[in-house]
C-alpha cells in the first residue's frame, strides 16, 4: 500500500482521483483518507506552479467541499486526519493567498460559522499557518522569508481584525460547552499576538474575558499561557509597564496573588511562568528607561518591580520545584537591578535577605531523594540546584556582607545542634559554606588572607566544621559535603595546622575511605589526594602512620577472589598518587624515602610477576582478559606514583632510581606476551613514557629490548602508538641515542612499509583511517629525526635505503590528499635541503633536488584534490613555498636558471610569469613569496 501511494504521489494526475475521493467522501478507512491528503499535500508543495488554473481551482473546491461535509458529520474525523487536513489548508493558503485566494479566511469563516467541527478545523489551520509563516525555529530560505513577510503584511491589512473578532466569538460561545475548542482558540491568540496589533487583544473586553477564564477549571492553564504571550510581546517600555500593571491589578483583585490558597500545582506552574514573564518585562522596561535617561518613568517602573517581590518570594519558596524554577529568571534580573543601584533601601535589604532564605530553604534535599540510585527526579533536582547557585552567586555580587552573615547564622546554629538535626539541614548548612567559596571570589583560593571580616567569618566556620564532630554524621550526603568543603578550603589548614590530624583521621576511617557507601569512598579517594598535595609540607610527622593505615587500600585486588574491593582501580590511582606525594615531598632523609618507595612498589612488582606467569598458562579468553586488566592496573599504579616527582625533587635526588629500574625490569617481559597484547603493550608503553621523563639516561638501556618486542608482528595501531615513544626519546636525548636510532631506523621503517602495503578491503573505513594515521606518525618521526640535527641517522642507512625513504617523503608530499601529512613532508624536504643541499652536502643530493623535490613543489598544489579554500591546505602551501626558498638559499642562481630554462617551460608556463616567479623567489620577504605562490596556483587551476 505504501509503495502504491508513493507511486500516486509521483504520478501526474493521480492526485485528481484523491481529490475526488475526499470531496465525495468515498472512503471510510482513516488511513486511506490520510493518504489522499498526503498525495494532495505533495502536489501543492512541489507541483503547484505547474498546475493549470482549472486544476488549482479544483484543489480549492475539494478542500471546501471536504470542510462542508465535516459540518454535517455526527462525529469528527480522527485528530491525525484533522491535523493533516489543516496542514494542506495552510499550504494552499501560503501558495495562493497573495494571488489567487485573497478571501481564504472569509470563505472559511462564512462556511463554518459557529459549527464546532468546522471551528476545530479553522483553529487547527491557523496553527498550521503559524508554523509555516511565523515559527522562528524553522529555517526559511530568503525567498520564503520575503514571501512570509508579505503574507503577514497583507493579513494585517485585510483580515486580522476579522480573525480577532472570530476568536472573541469562539472564546465566548464555547467556554461552557466545548472547553477543548476554547483552549485551542486561546493557543491561537497566544501564537498570533506576537506579530499583530496588540490593541486588538490588550483591551478591556478581551482581557476581562481572559481573566474570567483564569477562574475556570478547564481553561485557566491555557488562559494563563495566552496572557504570558501578551505580556511577552515587544513594545515601548512605558506602554509595557502600563499593560503589566493593569493586568496585575486585575489579577490581584481577583485573588490570584494569594498563592497559599491554590492547591492546583499544574495551574501554579503556568501562573508562576506568567508572573516571571511580567517581572522580567518590567525589569527590561526599567533598563531601557534608565538608558534613555527617563528618570521619572524609570522610578515608577522600579516601584512596579518592587511591588511584585512578595509574590516572587511566595512562588520561589513553593514546595514544588517546577513552580520555584519558573521564578529564577525574574529573581536573577531583580538582583541585577539592585546591583546597579547606588545604595539600597532598608526594604531592598530585607528583600535580599528574604531571597537568601528562600534559596537556602530550596537548596535542601527532600525525603524522597534517592542517594544510592539516582534517577530522573534526582537529576532534575541537581539541575535546579545549579540555578539556585546562580542566584546565590548573584546575591554575593549585590551584597557580600549580607550573604556572609546569613550563611554564618544558618551554619552556626545548625552545627551547634547537628546531632538532633535531620540530614538535609546539616547537608545544606555545609553546602552553603562550600558555595561561599565560589560566590565570594578569592584569587587562587586565598580565602584566609585579605579582607578580615570575610576571613575571620570563614575561619570561624571552618574551625567549627572540623571540630564539632559533624564528620561522624551518618548520612552519605553529609559525609560527602564535609570532605568536599574541607578540600575546597584546604588553605585554612595552612593558617591553623593544628586541625590536620583530626581531619586526616576522618579521611582514613569509616567516615571517609572506609565509609559504607562506595560513592563516598570513591570521591574521598580523589579528595584525599588533593588534600595531601596541598598540605604535604604539614604532614611530615604523620607520613609513616598514614602509609600504614592505607596499606590495604594500595593492594592490587586479585582477579579471582569474590570479595569486592573497597576502592575501584580508578580510585586506587589517586591513593598511589597521594602515597607518592607523601614519600617524595616529606622531610625524611633520602635513604628513608628509598625504603618507603620500595615498600610501596615491591608488592606491585611481585604481584605483576605472578599474574604474568598465570596469564601465560591461562587458556580461557575471559580469564585472560581479567588477568591482563589486573596487570595493566599494576603498571598504572606504579606509573601514578611517579607523578610526585618534580624538578626540585627528582627521582635521583630522592634515591628512587633503583626501584623504578626494577619496575621496568619487571614490566618489560609483558611486551612479549603472546595474548592480550593490546592491553599490556599500552600499559607498559605509558610507563616507559613516564620513565623517559623521570629516570633520564637511566632508562636508555631498556629501550632497545623494549623496541624490539614492540616491533614484532605489529598492527598499524601498535606502530602508530610506538612512534611517539621513539620521537620522545629522540627529542629528549638527541645524540646520546644516535647509535640506537641508526640501528632501529630501518627495522622500524620497514615494519611501517609492511603494514602500509597490506591489502585492505575497498570500503573498510577503519583500516583506511588507521593507515592514514600511521602514515602521519611515520612522517612526524622522520621530521623529529631531521629536526633534532641527527642527519647521520638517515645518512648512515646506505644509499638504497636512503633513496626508499626519500621517495616515500616525495610521495607523501604529492600523492596522498592529506594536507596534514603533506605539510610534514614539505617541512622534512626543506630541512633536508638545508642539511644536504649545499656545496658540501651529501653526494648526489642536488641531483635529487632538481629531479624530485622541485617537481613535488609544483605537482602537489596542481593536484585537483589540493583545495586552496581549505585552511589546512594553505598551511601546506606555505611550507611548499618555504622549501622553494630554501633551495634558492642553498643553490642560488643555478636554481633560478633551472626553473627559467628547464622546469617551468616544461609545465608550459609563459616566460613572463616564469620571470615574475623567479624575481619573487629572490626577494628576502617570505610573506610576499607565500602570497604570490598562492595566487600563482589559483591562476594555474583556472
Amino acid at each position: 500500500a505504501l509503495a502504491y501511494f508513493e507511486q500516486l504521489k509521483e504520478s501526474q494526475d493521480a492526485w485528481e482521483v484523491c481529490a475526488d475521493a475526499l470531496a465525495k467522501g468515498i472512503y471510510s478507512d482513516d488511513h486511506v483518507k490520510f493518504f489522499c491528503f498526503q498525495v494532495l499535500e505533495h502536489q501543492i508543495k512541489f507541483r503547484h506552479a505547474g498546475l493549470s488554473a482549472p486544476q488549482q481551482q479544483l484543489i480549492r473546491e475539494t478542500l471546501m467541499k471536504w470542510l462542508q461535509t465535516q459540518l454535517m458529520n455526527a462525529h469528527p474525523e480522527k485528530a491525525f486526519i484533522r491535523n493533516k487536513a489543516a496542514q494542506v489548508f495552510a499550504l494552499t493558503f501560503v501558495m495562493e493567498y497573495l494571488t489567487l485566494w485573497p478571501k481564504f479566511f472569509f470563505d472559511i469563516l462564512n462556511l463554518v460559522g459557529l459549527n464546532p467541527h468546522g471551528v476545530d478545523i479553522y483553529l487547527r489551520t491557523l496553527m498550521a499557518i503559524d508554523a509555516e509563516v511565523v515559527d522562528r525555529d524553522i529555517v526559511h530560505t530568503p525567498e520564503e522569508t520575503r514571501r512570509n513577510t508579505l503574507i503577514k503584511d497583507s493579513m494585517r491589512e485585510q483580515c486580522i481584525p476579522s480573525l480577532v473578532e472570530s476568536w472573541f466569538q469562539i472564546l465566548t460561545a464555547y467556554q461552557q460547552t466545548h472547553p477543548e475548542l476554547t483552549c485551542q482558540c486561546l493557543e491561537v491568540v497566544g501564537a498570533y499576538v506576537s506579530w499583530i496589533d496588540l490593541n486588538l487583544i490588550a483591551n478591556d473586553r478581551f482581557v476581562n474575558l481572559l481573566l474570567s477564564q483564569m477562574s475556570m477549571e478547564d481553561l485557566r492553564e491555557e488562559a494563563c499561557d495566552c496572557l504570558f504571550e501578551i505580556v511577552n510581546k515587544g513594545m515601548d517600555p512605558v506602554d509595557k509597564t502600563k499593560l503589566v500593571e493593569s493586568l496585575c491589578q486585575v489579577l490581584q483583585s481577583a485573588g490570584f496573588f494569594s498563592v497559599e490558597q491554590e492547591e492546583d500545582v499544574d495551574f501554579l506552574a503556568k501562573f508562576s511562568r506568567l508572573v516571571n514573564g511580567m517581572g522580567q518585562s518590567l525589569v527590561l522596561s526599567w533598563t531601557k528607561l534608565v538608558k534613555s535617561g527617563n528618570v521619572k518613568e524609570a522610578a515608577e517602573t522600579l516601584h512596579a518591580v518592587e511591588a511584585k517581590v512578595p509574590l516572587l518570594l511566595q512562588l520561589l519558596v513553593h514546595e514544588d520545584d517546577d513552580i520555584s524554577t519558573n521564578m529564577v529568571g525574574f529573581c536573577y534580573d531583580y538582583l541585577h537591578v539592585l546591583k546597579q543601584l547606588p545604595q539600597l533601601t532598608e526594604q531592598q535589604k530585607t528583600n535580599i535577605e528574604a531571597v537568601m532564605l528562600a534559596v537556602m530553604k530550596k537548596l535542601t534535599y527532600d525525603d524522597e531523594y534517592n542517594f544510592e540510585n539516582e534517577g530522573e527526579d534526582e537529576a532534575m533536582f541537581v539541575e535546579y540546584r545549579k540555578q539556585l547557585k546562580m542566584l546565590l552567586d548573584r546575591l554575593a555580587q549585590v551584597s557580600p556582607e549580607l550573604l556572609l552573615e546569613a550563611v554564618c547564622r544558618v551554619f552556626t546554629s545548625t552545627m551547634q545542634t547537628w546531632q538532633a538535626a535531620p540530614f538535609m539541614e546539616v547537608e545544606v548548612a555545609i553546602r552553603l559554606l562550600y558555595m561561599l567559596g565560589e560566590a565570594l571570589p578569592a584569587s587562587h583560593g586565598a580565602h584566609f588572607s585579605g579582607d578580615s571580616a570575610k576571613t575571620s567569618a570563614l575561619q570561624d566556620m571552618m574551625r567549627m566544621l572540623v571540630s564539632c564532630g559533624v564528620s561522624s554524621y551518618q548520612h552519605s550526603s553529609v559525609s560527602l559535603e564535609f570532605f568536599e568543603t574541607v578540600v575546597r578550603y584546604d588553605k585554612f589548614f595552612i593558617v591553623e595546622p593544628q586541625h590536620i590530624p583530626n581531619v586526616l583521621m576522618a579521611f582514613l576511617d569509616q567516615r571517609g575511605l572506609r565509609h559504607n557507601s562506595p560513592k563516598v569512598r570513591s570521591r574521598v579517594a580523589y579528595l584525599f589526594s588533593r588534600f595531601i598535595k596541598t598540605l604535604h609540607k604539614h604532614m611530615t610527622a604523620f607520613i609513616e602512620d598514614i602509609l600504614t593505615r592505607i596499606q590495604d587500600l594500595l593492594e592490587l585486588a586479585p582477579p579471582e577472589n569474590g570479595f569486592p574491593a573497597l576502592l575501584t582501580s580508578d580510585d586506587q590511582l589517586f591513593m598511589f598518587e597521594a602515597a607518592g606525594v607523601l614519600i617524595v615531598s616529606g622531610e625524611s632523609p633520602v635513604d628513608r624515602k628509598q625504603v618507603l618507595m620500595k615498600s610501596l612498589l615491591t608488592p606491585l612488582m611481585d604481584a605483576f610477576r605472578l599474574l604474568l606467569a598465570k596469564l601465560l598458562q591461562e587458556t580461557m579468553e575471559e580469564h585472560q582478559a581479567i588477568l591482563a586488566d589486573c596487570l595493566s592496573h599494576a603498571v598504572g599504579f606504579a606509573s601514578r606514583t611517579s607523578k610526585a616527582f618534580s624538578n626540585k625533587q627528582t627521582v635521583k635526588q630522592c634515591g628512587c632510581t633503583e626501584v623504578y629500574r626494577d619496575c621496568l625490569q619487571s614490566f618489560l617481559p609483558a611486551l612479549s606476551c603472546p595474548v592480550q597484547r593490546g592491553v599490556l603493550r599500552s600499559a607498559v608503553r605509558s610507563f616507559l613514557h613516564r620513565m623517559i621523563i623521570c629516570l633520564e639516561e637511566e632508562v636508555l638501556p631498556f629501550i632497545p629490548a623494549a623496541s624490539e618486542h614492540m616491533l614484532k608482528d605489529c598492527e598499524a595501531k601498535d606502530l602508530q602508538e610506538f612512534i611517539p615513544l621513539i620521537s620522545q626519546i629522540t627529542a629528549k636525548f638527541k645524540c646520546q641515542v644516535s647509535p640506537f636510532l641508526q640501528q632501529i631506523f630501518m627495522p622500524l621503517v620497514l615494519a611501517i612499509f609492511e603494514v602500509l602495503g597490506r591489502p585492505a578491503e575497498e570500503n573498510d573505513q577503519t583500516a583506511a583511517l588507521e593507515k592514514q594515521m600511521l602514515r602521519r606518525s611515520y612522517f612526524s618521526f622522520i621530521q623529529t629525526i631531521a629536526g633534532s640535527g641527527m642527519n647521520e641517522v638517515m645518512a648512515n642507512q646506505g644509499a638504497e635505503n636512503m633513496e626508499r625513504v626519500l621517495f616515500t617523503i616525495i610521495q607523501g608530499a604529492v600523492e596522498f590528499p592529506d594536507p596534514i601529512a603533506q605539510k610534514t613532508c614539505f617541512i622534512i624536504l626543506s630541512r633536508l635541503v638545508e642539511l644536504w643541499g649545499g656545496k658540501d652536502g651529501m653526494v648526489g643530493f642536488p641531483d635529487f633536488i632538481y629531479k624530485h623535490i622541485v617537481p613535488a613543489c609544483f605537482l602537489a598544489p596542481l593536484k585537483p584534490t589540493f583545495d586552496l579554500s581549505d585552511a589546512q591546505t594553505v598551511l601546506t602551501l606555505s611550507e611548499c613555498a618555504l622549501t622553494l626558498k630554501m633551495i634558492h638559499l642553498k643553490r642560488g642562481s643555478e636554481f633560478i636558471q633551472f626553473l627559467q630554462h628547464e622546469y617551468l617551460p616544461s609545465l608550459r608556463v609563459t616566460p613572463e610569469i616564469s620571470q615574475e616567479l623567479c624575481q619573487v623567489l629572490q626577494q628576502p620577504d617570505i610573506k610576499v613569496l607565500k602570497n604570490y605562490i598562492k595566487a600563482f596556483f589559483q591562476r594555474a587551476k583556472l
